[in-house]
């Protein structure tokens, strides 16, 4: 089971995990152990609420497919454990991001006297520099 937040829980039956081989290099181990986990996830049948499901599906994700799977390969780590705990934590952060909704950004203008401030430093700046100028000849 797969707490999301207080109210959202995930069942295990929701997440089909698979041990396979990981890539790479490797000792001499590599070709003998399935250490790395491919975890599925069907956003459609799963038991989330709609709206978590509507911003799930509405992502672009590249690990989001066409008929509404999620796909993790973890294979970080060297255990089976570390890469199944890993895996469910991308799915959770997935999840958890997908739900955020962002505040939309208000267009503002600097205020007169800041703007006031920038044009006199600026005419200040360019003032000190003719100063120099002249100074070094």
């Amino acid at each position: 089971m797969l707490k999301i937040s207080n109210a959202v829980e995930l069942a295990a039956w929701e997440i089909d995990m698979t041990a396979i081989r990981a890539q790479g290099a490797g000792g001499q181990n590599v070709n003998k152990v399935s250490s790395a986990i491919h975890l599925k996830f069907d956003i459609k049948r799963s038991s989330l609420p709609e709206f978590y499901k509507s911003q799930l599906l509405s992502l672009k994700d590249s690990r989001i497919t066409k008929e509404g799977v999620i796909v993790i390969k973890a294979q970080s780590h060297r255990t089976q454990e570390m890469n199944k705990e890993e895996a469910l934590t991308r799915l959770k952060t997935l999840i958890l991001d997908a739900i955020k909704i962002e505040k939309t950004r208000r267009a503002t203008k600097p205020t007169r006297n800041s703007q006031r401030k920038r044009v006199d430093s600026k005419v200040k700046h360019g003032q000190t520099k003719n100063l120099r100028k002249k100074l070094k000849y």
